[in-house]
């Protein structure tokens, strides 16, 4: 005769099943979101790539404290070094996506290598943001709906720098000046926007010579020696990372910048903090995210604070832009509730996110965030132990960015 089962038996067995699946077989409970991140850790893009690596640790540290985005999903990191080179940017990219199944990828350092990967990021369907690298052409020409921006594009910074050197050249009367920018996609871009705006804003300043030291350069005498013998007013500069420090470095031996003006070169906060001693007080330079600016803003002290509790110095512009980055792609989960690239792709577009730099949005017809741009005089703070911009400039995106008109009319040619 056939035993009747027991309910509670029954029950139990239920219960216990439930239990297993809710604790390992609701795998969406526990996905983890792998990120990928592209910087270039060795070549000219080290000194700023190392400092941005340390403001992604602060960001995704914080979120994953809270479970990860949308509170479970763990952010899980696969941190790739492009060397600056395109070619082996591309192959970081590959890699991270078909190995490592990353749902987005947050770089480069060199806009070069930026627009080396974005067609492999659209072409596999995995968001790229693009934290560093600001070549205007990564989202104005053959724009991606997958590629996004958080940092001022060279057009808009250089409408920042040529509005404030057009004011000092009204001042103090200058007529000459020569450029000398870093031969690849960001130099090449910046000089040509700064040349075209300023020859439009100021048109009684005259070039007279343009200098395209290469990607890497280590020694600027040469340089120097002839823009000495041009004897212009001012130099417009366009160099960054590594050779931005050999290029003040000569500056200095040389003493350049005793008889020329250096207004709007890239005087960043690694430059300010790094150079503290040397740095010639009463140059202007420009920025993109400079901490100092924005100390008002809660989400700027919270994290300036969590910043030196870790690393015992102030966040530089990199770690501030990396750090805004992964915040982004956050912002973007929780608007689209899941972590589907494709929603989050589309939650990101024309979004107004929270930053630490303040309140923007990505524009429709590019991805472009509306961040600010700033110029400013270098000079000693009793504050900080390096000097920081005084008479900032600060020049809201939606003020010195491209038209929508001009964009729209460069796609169609």
């Amino acid at each position: 005769m056939q035993k009747k089962r027991s309910t509670n038996t029954c029950s139990f067995g239920w219960l216990l099943a439930l239990l297993v699946f809710l604790y390992t077989g609701n795998t969406f409970a526990a996905t983890p979101y792998p990120l990928g991140v592209a910087l270039g850790l060795t070549g000219t893009g080290a000194p700023y790539c190392k400092e941005a690596a340390e403001g992604l640790e602060i960001a995704v540290n914080e979120i994953n404290a809270q479970g990860g985005l949308l509170g479970k999903h763990p952010i899980e990191l696969f941190i790739r070094d492009t060397q600056t080179r395109p070619a082996t940017a591309q192959k970081v990219a590959r890699a991270l996506i078909e190995k490592h199944g990353v749902r987005c990828i947050i770089g480069t350092y060199s806009s070069a290598c930026a627009l080396a990967i974005k067609p492999i990021c659209r072409s596999a369907r995995i968001l790229h943001i693009a934290p560093i690298s600001n070549s205007e052409n990564i989202t104005r020409l053959d724009p991606s709906p997958y590629t996004y921006s958080v940092v001022p594009n060279t057009y808009m910074m250089s409408k920042a720098v040529v509005t404030g050197i057009a004011a000092l050249a009204r001042e103090k009367g200058w007529a000459r000046y020569v450029t000398i920018a870093s031969d690849y996609a960001w130099g090449r871009s910046s000089q040509e926007v700064q040349v075209d705006q300023l020859r439009a804003i100021a048109p009684g300043i005259t070039l007279t010579e343009t200098y395209w030291p290469r990607l890497g350069q280590t020694r600027f005498n040469s340089f120097i020696v002839d823009i000495l013998a041009q004897k212009p007013d001012f130099v417009l500069g366009s160099i960054a990372g590594a050779d931005n420090a050999f290029w003040m470095r000569d500056c200095r031996d040389y003493r350049l910048f005793k008889d020329v003006a250096y207004p709007g070169g890239l005087v960043s906060v690694t430059e300010l903090a790094k150079q503290a001693r040397s740095i010639r007080r009463g140059i202007y330079g420009r920025c993109r995210a400079p901490f100092f600016a924005h100390m008002d803003n809660p989400r700027m002290t919270a994290f300036v604070n969590a910043y030196r509790a870790k690393f015992d110095r102030y966040p530089s512009d990199w770690a501030v832009l990396l750090y805004d980055a992964v915040y982004t792609l956050k912002q973007g989960v929780a608007k689209a509730g899941k972590i589907d690239t494709a929603a989050v792709k589309d939650a990101l577009h024309g979004l107004t996110i929270d930053t630490t730099r303040g309140r923007f949005f990505f524009r429709k017809v590019d991805n472009q965030l509306s961040c600010s741009a700033y110029f400013g005089k270098v000079a000693d703070d009793p504050r900080y132990p390096f000097p920081i911009y005084h008479e900032l400039m600060e020049f809201k995106g939606s003020e010195i960015w491209r038209s929508e008109a001009e964009i729209l009319r460069a796609r169609a040619k």
